[in-house]
């Protein structure tokens, strides 16, 4: 994780830049509930594992999917993608027509699911199974109890939590712990909401799950409270380009700027996770790239009101469009729009949070400084990945494209702004953001 890398940096950068000491501050989270005798939960490849599941008669393959669907401006117009996100055993290993049973498998995609929740795009889950040339999808709770029978594991009772719309996350016994009661029963610490929005706090449930598969809530604890103060974001391939926002006013206009990008970037940062798993990329990174989606549609809101407020209407943002890309293209967008222009946009947010002197826009850039601090640190995560696996003059390209980025981007800031930018929405001066951006080339981009 590279965003750790990133706070220190900032912290230095806007100290030399203004000789000011910036406190990055992390958000507050409730102490939760006593996790005495309580274990992590077993995870493959960062979800819930299914290596533990007393099936009978016992299928030869087993498998979580998220299935994602979306829907433009025709309401008729649905599309729906799957992808794999956790596995256990052989597809079809015991089949009499292995092709069939494998064309089955890869064709597998129930039109509902559980856990469900919506972006612009909704995701829900389900199970397939094979056993012999039979292939079986589970998209509904009454179905995955009647799959699992009793619940006589801790990892049954983790995806029944699951199914039952809770998240559960690996590594960290707060939000994904399990543990098992006298009475045969299990207790499981899940969460619900993000944090991102006011009423969507992230609180951690303790949930009891019977052998009979009844999920019932015991407890429930705020870890961290949904505040509105959830900068610019990536910008998707395919983004065309806008027209003139209406309003006079300079903040205005630059709010609903802001609006509009961020409301892009939700689309560029769906399309990354897509593109990622299409390349192998780890469901941790494929899972964060889903995740900056989620904060992204807040910050749109957060924006789109500030420049309402200040006269103007954001423009929504029209994306054509295009195929997934190779590797070596991924890599290129976002060593450019993540490690370039995205990582100098979250320390002018950091800036603006110490700086703007309306309180609202103050208190909005808090919460989106951090948010996208954590854009920029998967980036760069991005970015190493990635790298690994290019040839050395793919490699060269993309360091090329990096230094050409950064040079129109130091032309982009030596613009003059309007005063009212600099003070009530507290964007640096040229002068400074010069300063900024020498600090993150001597470290990040030299």
């Amino acid at each position: 994780m590279q965003v750790l890398r990133l706070r220190h940096l900032f912290s230095r950068a806007l100290r030399a830049s203004l000789a000011t000491p910036l406190v990055l501050v992390g958000c507050g989270h409730g102490s939760g509930t006593d996790l005495e005798g309580y274990s992590a939960i077993a995870c493959d490849n960062g979800s819930p594992a299914l290596s533990d599941l007393t099936i009978s008669p016992a299928p030869d393959f087993i498998q979580l999917r998220s299935r994602s669907v979306y829907w433009d401006a025709d309401p008729l117009a649905e599309a729906s993608t799957s992808r794999a996100i956790s596995s256990f055993g052989e597809a079809c290993a015991t089949a009499t027509d292995v092709t069939a049973c494998q064309t089955a498998v890869a064709e597998a995609l129930p039109t509902e699911g559980f856990n469900k929740y919506c972006l612009p795009e909704c995701f829900d889950n389900h199970l397939v199974t094979t056993r012999g040339d039979e292939v079986k999808t589970y998209a509904t709770l009454e179905s995955l109890q009647g799959l699992l029978g009793t619940i006589d594991t801790e990892q049954e009772a983790v995806l029944k939590a699951f199914a039952s719309g809770y998240s559960l996350l690996c590594g960290d016994l707060k939000q994904g712990a399990v543990k098992q009661n006298s009475d045969g029963t299990f207790n499981v610490v899940a969460t619900q909401g993000h944090a991102c929005g006011k009423g969507n706090d992230l609180t951690q449930h303790v949930v009891r799950v019977s052998a009979s598969g009844e999920v019932g809530e015991l407890e429930h604890h705020v870890l961290e409270k949904g505040s509105d103060s959830c900068v610019v974001g990536r910008r998707p391939v395919g983004l065309q380009v806008a027209g003139a926002c209406e309003g006079t006013d300079a903040l205005g206009r630059y709010f609903a700027d802001v609006a509009h990008l961020e409301a892009a970037s939700v689309h560029a940062f769906l399309r990354l996770r897509e593109e990622l798993a299409l390349h192998g990329a780890d469901a941790g990174l494929q899972d964060a790239a889903q995740r900056s989606a989620i904060d992204e549609v807040l910050h749109t809101d957060v924006t789109g009101r500030l420049a309402r407020r200040f006269g103007a209407t954001p423009q929504r943002p029209v994306v054509a469009a295009r195929p997934l890309r190779p590797l070596s293209e991924v890599a290129m967008d976002n060593a450019v729009e993540g490690c370039v222009r995205e990582t100098y946009g979250a320390l002018v947010a950091h800036y603006q949070a110490l700086h703007a002197q309306d309180a609202e826009v103050r208190e909005a850039m808090v919460r989106i400084a951090e948010d996208e601090t954590r854009h920029a640190g998967l980036s760069w995560d991005i970015d190493q990945w990635a790298r690994s696996r290019l040839s050395a003059p793919e490699r060269e390209v993309l360091r090329e494209a990096q230094r050409q980025a950064v040079a129109l981007l130091r032309a982009e800031v030596a613009v003059p702004l309007d005063t009212g930018l600099v003070t009530e929405a507290g964007l640096p001066t040229p002068e400074v953001a010069l300063s900024l951006l020498d600090t993150l080339e001597q470290e990040l981009w030299a």
